[in-house]
């Protein structure tokens, strides 16, 4: 399985609205309850209105499009990394799934996954 490492720092954060969320970049994930809205995108793009946020985060994907019928598929990236002490924030959507870690374990993170057999993609 295909890992492909996303070259940008992120950002989690609660906003009081969506009205300054910029749409148009490149990754922007929302999500939103009866008790929250948050927001995960790239640093440099935090609108002015954001109520919390946690930055020194970096991210990957799961490359390609995953099944629904696919089993385990997060778990099992979650398990090999929650065994060498690294925690993680996971998004996903429609076709697969993202992954963040803070800025210092990110590279560790990669090279353990890797060691575990999966294919790290610039």
């Amino acid at each position: 399985m295909e890992i492909k490492k996303i070259p940008h720092d992120f950002s989690v954060c609660q906003v009081k609205d969506y009205s300054l969320v910029n749409l148009e970049t490149e990754y922007c994930f929302l999500g939103k309850t009866d008790e929250e809205k948050s927001l995960v995108c790239i640093t440099s793009e935090v609108p002015s209105n954001t109520l919390r946020r946690d930055d020194g985060w970096r991210a990957f994907r799961i490359q390609g499009v995953l099944d629904f019928s696919l089993i385990g598929i997060l778990s099992k990236i979650a398990a090999i990394l929650a065994n060498n002490s690294i925690s993680i924030f996971a998004v996903s959507t429609y076709n697969t799934d993202y992954v963040l870690m803070k800025r210092e374990n990110y590279q560790r993170g990669l090279e353990i996954l890797e060691s575990a057999g999966y294919d790290i993609i610039d």
